[in-house]
């Protein structure tokens, strides 16, 4: 694999080393892993898709945009309350 440069700043880098650092990493071979494990939009997109049609497939329920809406609002509603607490 070639490497390549990406400027940041030196802040994020020495922060991003130390994490490496504790884990008994390079920061090079940190940022590969790092790399590896997150998803793209699309792939975070494709893999939320294909969740979706598995759970209609097991349960049958297959939730309207508009009810997909409101469970969202009343997790977030849920959430804050208990991240108040």
């Amino acid at each position: 694999m070639a490497d390549a440069n990406v400027r940041i700043p030196e802040e994020a880098r020495d922060r991003l080393a130390a994490i490496a650092a504790a884990e008994g990493m390079s920061l090079r071979a940190y940022l590969a892993r790092l790399a590896e494990a997150l998803l793209t939009p699309a792939e975070r997109a494709e893999r939320a898709e294909r969740a979706r049609a598995a759970l209609t497939e097991w349960t049958g329920y297959a939730p309207t945009p508009a009810e997909e809406r409101d469970l969202d609002s009343e997790l977030d509603r849920r959430l804050a309350r208990a991240a108040a607490r």
